[in-house]
């Protein structure tokens, strides 16, 4: 583990740029830059889990992308095995882990391309030990929880152990056999699925019954106007 690094994304990538092999993971005590989608501030304080995987997937930028399903599916197992209640968990699209409703962890992928191939780092952010101060979450995000309010009390070493066996097997899985399990088993697990959300993105927003997501990772929504497929939004319950 690195007593502190940027965000543990940036030095994977930077391992990457200077000819590491692939698959690897970058685990970090502190980071100093910390950022979730959109180019937001990740608060990161010790005792939290801070983590990226570093991949050379083969494939387009498309099928890359579907990575996040692979490691949210992978975070919620390993919390399953960990003794955590399904139950309580939950996924929301495109990234997110909650647990009774709320933020337990965050996902965020990046990629470059390395002598016309692809790599991928996924990031993977996990409140341990303590969630954001209320001042630190943006006004009508879905508020965050720390997994030691749920009386599990984990070290990030502890929590990278039971994690990448979990993402590994599921990328094997996903390589074998493409996105459709990977999808299938995200949907049961999805938050709100069959519910009215309201996705925003740039200059608008749209609502209506979240129907599924297809097999391009894009969330589908039943509107008054007819069916929609959105690649990317973000999601409001």
């Amino acid at each position: 583990m690195l007593a502190r690094t940027d965000s543990t994304n940036a030095e994977a990538l930077r391992r990457l740029a200077a000819g590491e092999a692939a698959p690897f993971w970058v685990l970090a005590d502190r980071q100093t830059a910390g950022r979730g989608r959109r180019g937001r501030p990740w608060v990161s304080p010790a005792g939290n889990f801070y983590g990226s995987v570093a991949l050379r997937p083969g494939g387009d930028a498309g099928q890359a992308a579907l990575r996040s399903f692979t490691a949210a599916l992978a975070l919620a197992e390993t919390l399953d095995g960990l003794g955590l209640d399904p139950a309580r968990l939950a996924l929301k699209w495109p990234n997110d882990v909650l647990l009774d409703g709320r933020k337990l962890a965050g996902i965020l992928l990046e990629g470059t391309s390395q002598r016309g191939a692809l790599a991928l780092v996924v990031g993977i952010g996990v409140n341990l030990a303590s969630a954001p101060p209320p001042g630190a979450v943006e006004p009508g995000a879905v508020p965050p929880v720390a997994l030691a309010e749920a009386g599990l009390r984990l070290t990030p070493d502890a929590f990278l152990d039971a994690l990448a066996p979990r993402f590994a097997a599921l990328e094997a899985e996903f390589a074998a056999r493409g996105f459709e399990p990977i999808r299938a088993a995200w949907l049961a697990r999805a938050a709100r699925l069959g519910q009215q959300i309201t996705a925003r993105l740039p200059g608008r927003q749209i609502t209506g019954r979240f129907e599924t997501v297809d097999e391009t990772g894009a969330v589908v929504l039943d509107t008054p106007a007819g069916r929609q497929h959105l690649p990317a939004a973000d999601i409001h319950f």
